[in-house]
């Protein structure tokens, strides 16, 4: 459904160094810096992009906001918040772990990242046969 997200960060290289961190635990390469001012990270299904505000301002988080990363293991969900704690993040909602919702049972992990964006990372355990 989409084709990119781009968030703001205050501090840029802090940012980096984060989402390096988290998004390299789903297998994603680390940030590739643009104009000094944005790091992309690609994938075969999206881009996503941690970027200074154009405007100048400071960037903010989005008040009910969250930006959700596939993991193909419960396990990848651990490493995410593990090492989101480790490089500058913050948890929120819940600890790791399953949830049962009316979408089914799912394994999430939730972070504020350095300027305190909401992501998490979602599995999406098999159906039983």
């Amino acid at each position: 459904m989409f084709s990119h997200v781009w968030i703001g960060a205050n501090d840029l290289e802090a940012s980096r160094k984060f989402y390096d961190a988290v998004l390299g635990t789903l297998k994603i390469e680390p940030g590739v810096i643009n104009n000094e001012t944005r790091y992309f990270y690609r994938s075969p299904k999206g881009s996503f992009s941690i970027t200074k505000p154009i405007d100048g301002q400071a960037a903010t988080a989005a008040n009910g906001g969250t930006i959700g990363f596939l993991a193909e293991t419960p396990e990848q969900v651990q490493a995410f918040h593990a090492a989101g704690i480790a490089n500058g993040g913050t948890t929120c909602e819940d600890l790791p772990g399953p949830r049962e919702g009316p979408f089914g049972a799912l394994y999430l992990a939730y972070l504020r990242d350095p300027s305190g964006n909401k992501i998490c990372a979602l599995h999406r355990p098999s159906k039983p046969a």
